[in-house]
């Protein structure tokens, strides 16, 4: 009965999150109209409904993912996430006035909450349970290597131009970095995928389809996937703007910031949950690849959405860190190249990483 029950969850949230997201914009029930009763509660069963539908969101990716194997089902999550954070982002771009710095705080948040976070949880629990957990180096020193490249391409390198001021790219280098960032994505991609598929893998991995897998085919799997995240991501631009209209409101500092960091978080959830559980059951190269593999995403495919949006718009697109953060993007890169230099990791290793992680979120709030 209870494997019943979770059968129907499963197949009715996805579809109650996009039901919910279409009432509350057919109803004029977003965040800037209604009355404040109504706004919370409706704001409130949005939040409910959206979190529900993450976790049934990520059984159903997992599935398809074991069904295709590694590293292609990794990457089925990985541009599932991908493609929300993109479509909140540019929402919120278009909501309301303009907001420039808006895109690099959501992509510094997941490049952040990513290496630090997610990764130190990995290390750190997965250190905890079997003492050493083995990864393979290539694979990701080839993530690092990737992460790097694109993060001081984009985020870092605005600050010290001269075409415009700092922090911007003129159009002209905004197109180019953006097209560079999007060839050197599709270059893992077939790297990771094709060419050097093996230094994607551990030992574990190789033999994942031997394991139980859920009877859902991969069809089904993959529509009901898409359904929720399409509910996902337009309720979670309900919830981000709910957010930002009460920050504003209240006149709090760093709210870009803040709604930076609770976009990241909300897309990276699943991906989050994803890696913790590959490596609590001894797959850390797994873990690894979803959460490196969303940050590279997220710098890769996410910047140029972004970038197009704004040369189409005529909107304004600030990208350059300012010097605190610089310093905690280049810790957290410079920790990452510490900890996968071997092929053994410990939960010490996992504790350097939250350590950066517990800071940056510090510094959100007191800067």
């Amino acid at each position: 009965m209870s494997g019943f029950k979770r059968s129907v969850v499963s197949y009715a949230m996805p579809l109650a999150a996009l039901v919910m997201a279409v009432a509350v914009r057919a109803g004029g029930l977003s965040a800037d109209e209604g009355s404040l009763g109504v706004r919370i509660l409706v704001g409130a069963l949005s939040s409910a409904i959206m979190f529900i539908t993450i976790f049934v969101v990520l059984d159903h990716a997992e599935a398809v993912a074991r069904r295709v194997g590694e590293p292609y089902g990794t990457l089925v999550l990985t541009f599932a996430v991908t493609a929300i954070e993109v479509s909140i982002i540019v929402s919120m771009m278009l909501h309301g006035e303009n907001n420039p710095t808006l895109a690099r705080e959501s992509v510094f948040s997941t490049v952040m909450i990513a290496s630090t976070g997610v990764v130190g949880t990995c290390l750190a629990l997965g250190g905890w349970r079997h003492r050493k957990q083995a990864i393979v180096r290539q694979g990701t020193s080839a993530y690092l290597a990737v992460l790097i490249a694109l993060t001081i391409m984009t985020l870092i390198l605005p600050t010290y131009t001269q075409a415009t001021g700092p922090g911007t790219f003129s159009a002209a280098q905004l197109g180019f970095v953006s097209v560079l960032s999007v060839l050197l994505y599709a270059s893992f991609v077939f790297a990771q995928t094709v060419r050097h598929r093996e230094d994607f893998i551990e030992g574990q991995a190789r033999d994942v389809s031997l394991r139980t897998v859920p009877h859902e085919s991969v069809f089904a799997g993959t529509l009901l996937l898409l359904i929720g995240l399409i509910g996902i991501v337009m309720l979670a631009e309900q919830v981000a703007a709910s957010v930002e209209n009460t920050l504003v409101a209240y006149q709090v500092t760093q709210a870009d910031s803040i709604v930076g960091a609770l976009i990241a978080g909300l897309v990276l959830m699943p991906e989050a949950i994803s890696a913790v559980r590959a490596s609590l059951n001894n797959e850390l190269q797994r873990g690894l690849n979803v959460a490196m593999g969303s940050a590279c995403a997220t710098i890769g495919l996410t910047i140029p959405a972004v970038a197009a949006a704004s040369l189409l718009t005529g909107r304004g697109l600030t990208l350059g860190l300012p010097a605190t953060d610089t310093v905690l993007l280049i810790l957290a890169l410079f920790i990452c190249n510490v900890s996968f230099s071997t092929e053994r990791t410990t939960f010490l290793t996992g504790a350097v990483h939250i350590v950066v992680f517990l800071t940056y979120l510090f510094l959100i709030f007191v800067p």
